[in-house]
């Protein structure tokens, strides 16, 4: 039974893409969890990290990308969901030396598109816009739910906005992972989004809700030696649970997303920010062990 982790904001340039992936190379390499990546960010910026440039285009042109998933298994076709799946991805080694327990559907440029002609499509059924973004938001869901039985964690790399996709993924998610960069647009964002993850109408209900019984998480990144910085971190963990983790803007973060094609080991990979990935790594392995617990228990009562 996977743990499903989303990785959202509705701001752009906080680094979703960034933590999806260090989530799964930590998780998968330290954790020895069998993690899939879906990208459900048009941008596909996981999916270049993880698999190449050409690596990429050879999945999207065999018609094996996400938007392909979501296209071909709308109507109910029984399709096989692992057959989007590309495994072994990313150039990462376990601690055996082979590659790290890696899957990862790959994005689309198109992901866009096709929501729109999902939403045509179902609009032939109903002329009540509410329902027929319901139905495919919904189905899409159903479909991200596929995954479940044949890995420890799914990783939900969200685009930016409220795309059908990305509120699918809100709403599958077991937790969210926020990140944001220290600065008070970030904050904006974060009200939001924690608003839209709990169902709030405003902050004053959210406040209401103890911050351990929230479904998300926020991330601090970007982070520079800075107390203007350190101090907006302070401000917004008086609101929104924060990790004790932050990731501070280091060269290791920002070289170790180019794709070599040739397994190396992980400290190799991150350099001088190899400690923020294994610091990253066990916070993140506690939330995900405390919520595959309960999942089972909660089999186990019925």
């Amino acid at each position: 039974m996977a743990v499903f982790l989303a990785v959202a904001n509705r701001k752009g340039g906080v680094g979703k893409s960034t933590v999806a992936v260090m989530l799964a190379h930590g998780l998968a390499v330290f954790g020895g969890k069998r993690v899939l990546l879906i990208d459900l960010d048009s941008q596909c910026n996981a999916s270049l990290i993880l698999m190449g440039g050409q690596g990429w285009n050879e999945a999207r042109k065999a018609g094996k990308t996400i938007a392909d998933y979501f296209y071909d298994l709308f109507d109910g076709i029984p399709a096989n969901a692992r057959d989007y799946v590309a495994k072994n991805v990313g150039d990462v080694a376990a601690a055996n030396g082979k590659p790290a327990p890696i899957s990862l559907v790959p994005g689309s440029l198109l992901l866009e598109d096709i929501q729109g002609e999902l939403y045509l499509k179902q609009a032939n059924q109903s002329n009540v816009p509410e329902v027929v973004a319901n139905r495919v938001r919904g189905r899409m869901e159903s479909l991200i739910r596929r995954f479940e039985g044949d890995y420890d964690v799914v990783i939900l790399d969200c685009a930016p906005g409220l795309s059908f996709a990305a509120l699918a993924a809100l709403k599958t998610a077991d937790k969210v992972i926020v990140p944001f960069r220290p600065d008070y647009v970030s904050q904006l964002a974060v009200d939001r989004v924690a608003m839209l993850i709990e169902d709030m109408r405003n902050l004053d209900d959210l406040a209401e809700m103890p911050p351990e019984e929230r479904r998300y998480v926020c991330l601090a990144n970007y982070v520079r030696n800075d107390d203007r910085d350190y101090m907006m971190i302070e401000e917004i963990s008086l609101v929104h649970p924060v990790l004790e983790t932050f990731l501070p803007q280091r060269n290791g973060i920002a070289n170790a997303f180019d794709y070599l094609g040739q397994l190396r080991p992980i400290d190799a990979k991150y350099s001088d920010a190899a400690g923020d990935v294994k610091e990253l790594h066990q916070e993140i392995s506690r939330l995900v062990d405390a919520v595959a617990a309960g999942k089972k228990a909660k089999v186990a009562v019925s």
